[in-house]
């Protein structure tokens, strides 16, 4: 007997997995496979690992089969604790399939045991693309791009889910270019179609790159395969030409989507807030309201930051409050930062340094460091360097607290001061690592870096 609710996650079967259909399995007069099954596959696909085992151990011997081996080994296999014990299942499976395989490297991937998924990967039998693409994909999450490069020259065939694998994981580790020039050799395959993802991640590569051509490119192909924008798709297109330095085009995008959900709004908003246009985002917020959209954190996370960026204090504290007692959404530390900054940045250091006082979560090293910038700007010296000295005591080996520290002695002359945090760098071996940026300008990509500035030749 197949129960209607174990194919699902729902919290209805969550909470009648012990009552309802386990009344109903132990009162059946003759259980087979399939009603043994039934049962094991919604314990697991609920958490439930320990009622799943004991399931499985009652289950007499010759009825398991594989579905029940494999459920058992999947579920197991999601937690770093449970890995092992799949594993002891996997060598006591009398007969394995491409699933048992498959399932026992994704636990080992997930749980970054790349060795012994590719021990696995080595003596199994037969592969599909799944087992390729997880490989390829757990290599990649651990920052061994060339390994994953490797596999993915090796596979025999190729499909959308493999491509997309390389070029996420190319994307993930920073090579843009290289993610762009799997797609390049993907559309060279007649076989193949970008889906959605794939375009997802193409755009987050030009994204990061900021070649506003390619974008402009990338969008007219979009539109001429017709692909629907009102999910992730358009999201990705409305954040890459922001980043890509156009904005206009980015209200193109948002403007032209008829079926937009609050992450188009918070992509939109995102892009105001990186171009300094604040006042833009904050009417967009008070747009939201009108149309009795709910916002999440991220909308807020996003106008809060755009009020920073432009100093609007007084926005800003309408938005903090109107998050807080409108919609009831509890402040994170990404909220707390934004209004340290906009308070600190406007000179109210001392509000600033009550927010932080009465925060009901430990603020983190970046919101002590917007505060000891802001100190050092409107020279409040005494606050400043006690919060630099807690910096450096509470992250030893940050550069970013000892420069900011021989900033603020050097904005005050005091220049023996600088020498000593200086001296104390190179003595723990500290350097600063200069920032670097990308941006296309009149057909050529220019790298900038912090002190210095280097043009590229055309990519």
């Amino acid at each position: 007997m197949v129960f209607p609710w174990t194919n699902s996650r729902c919290p209805l079967f969550l909470k009648r997995v012990r009552g309802f259909a386990r009344q109903m399995f132990d009162r059946m007069p003759l259980r087979d496979s399939v009603s043994y099954n039934s049962m094991i596959d919604g314990y697991v696909k609920c958490g439930l690992i320990g009622s799943a085992r004991e399931l499985f151990d009652l289950m007499p011997r010759e009825m398991k089969n594989l579905i029940s081996w494999n459920s058992m080994i999947s579920g197991y296999a999601q937690t770093s604790d449970g890995v092992n014990i799949a594993s002891k299942l996997f060598a006591e499976m009398p007969e394995k399939d491409l699933i048992s395989w498959n399932s026992m490297i994704d636990g080992y991937v997930k749980h970054g045991r790349i060795e012994d998924a590719k021990g696995l990967f080595d003596v199994m039998p037969r592969r599909d693309v799944v087992t390729w693409a997880t490989m390829i994909d757990g290599y990649a999450k651990l920052g061994f791009v060339h390994q994953a490069k490797t596999l993915f020259d090796q596979m025999p065939l190729r499909d959308v889910v493999a491509y997309n694998s390389m070029m996420a994981g190319y994307v993930q580790n920073r090579y843009h270019m290289e993610a762009l020039e799997i797609f390049s050799d993907m559309e060279k395959e007649s076989h193949l179609s970008p889906d959605e993802t794939t375009l997802v991640i193409v755009l987050s590569a030009i994204a990061q790159l900021g070649r506003l051509s390619k974008a402009m490119d990338m969008h007219l192909y979009i539109v001429e395969k017709q692909f629907y924008l009102g999910g992730k798709l358009g999201v990705a297109l409305i954040d890459m030409f922001s980043k890509c330095g156009s904005i206009q085009h980015a209200m193109l995008v948002f403007e032209g989507i008829k079926s937009k959900n609050i992450d188009h709004w918070n992509a939109m908003i995102g892009g105001l807030a990186v171009h300094g246009l604040g006042e833009s985002a904050f009417n967009m917020l008070l747009q939201i309201e009108r149309l009795s959209i709910i916002p999440d954190d991220i909308t807020f996370v996003g106008v809060l930051n755009a009020c920073s960026h432009s100093g609007l204090v007084k926005e800003g504290l309408l938005c903090f409050e109107l998050m807080r007692r409108k919609h009831k959404i509890e402040p994170r530390l990404q909220h707390y930062g934004c209004m340290v900054d906009i308070l600190s940045r406007s000179g109210r250091i001392e509000l600033a340094k009550n927010l932080i006082e009465e925060m009901p979560i430990e603020p983190n090293d970046v919101i002590w460091r917007t505060f000891l910038t802001a100190c050092s700007h409107h020279k409040e010296f005494e606050t400043g360097e006690l919060v630099a000295k807690h910096l450096i005591l509470q992250a030893g080996y940050n550069p970013s607290s000892y420069v900011l520290l021989s900033n603020m002695y050097a904005s005050f002359g005091m220049w023996k001061d600088v020498r000593r945090v200086r001296t104390m760098m190179k003595e723990r071996k500290i350097e600063k690592i200069p920032g670097c940026s990308w941006i296309e300008l009149d057909g050529r990509v220019h790298e900038f870096f912090v002190d210095s500035i280097e043009v590229s030749n055309t990519l």
